[in-house]
């Protein structure tokens, strides 16, 4: 199954900077941005705007049709999709040790890019910084127990609970469980028209 052409745009973006052996901060220089914009537009984490992704790709050394060569919305004919758990994709959005995402499903819904996700966070993991994110969050614990800090306030969550909040307020998620947790999140990002 195709992910959605936002969550293609910044895959391709990883993947090219890689074969090209450029670094974060080559790339966010030569296209005149931050380099942790350039992190989060590959994380899955913000969607740049058109200029800045004009800026990206060329600082790329390519040009508009080369890099959106393979680049498709898929079949928006079918209702319905089933998606097998063999199908779901690793993805890596973060270097905190012991996070461990595999994408499901990524859509356009309603004009605004959908990323279905399941997080295992393995025992004891926890991350070093706040992270922000330009999508709202929804959370559903499956299986283990762990502590969510937004801004300044702590959530504690047990299977069966759920949680959700704008990802542009600074949060931070650890496992505090006896075993590793299971969450399946939903990111539904924020674009600005």
């Amino acid at each position: 199954m195709e992910d959605d052409i936002i969550l293609k745009i910044s895959y391709r973006i990883k993947e090219i900077r890689k074969e090209k052996n450029i670094t974060i901060q080559e790339l966010a220089n030569r296209a005149g941005v931050s380099k942790g914009l350039i992190s989060q537009i590959e994380n899955n984490r913000t969607i740049p705007s058109l200029p800045v992704l004009m800026n990206i790709v060329h600082s790329l050394d390519l040009d508009l049709t080369a890099f959106f060569k393979d680049i498709s919305p898929g079949d928006r004919q079918e209702k319905v999709f089933v998606i097998r758990s063999s199908e779901y994709t690793s993805l890596k959005k973060e270097a905190a040790k012991g996070f461990n995402y595999q994408r499901i499903l990524a859509r356009n819904i309603h004009g605004g890019p959908v990323d279905f996700v399941l997080l295992e966070l393995k025992k004891g993991a926890r991350r070093n910084k706040m992270v922000v994110t330009d999508a709202f969050e929804y959370k559903y614990l499956v299986k283990g127990k762990i502590e969510y800090l937004i801004e300044d306030k702590t959530y504690i969550l047990e299977e069966g609970d759920s949680i959700f909040f704008d990802g542009r307020l600074g949060h931070n998620l650890s496992n505090i469980g006896e075993s590793d947790a299971i969450m399946l999140v939903v990111y539904y990002f924020i674009t600005n028209d």
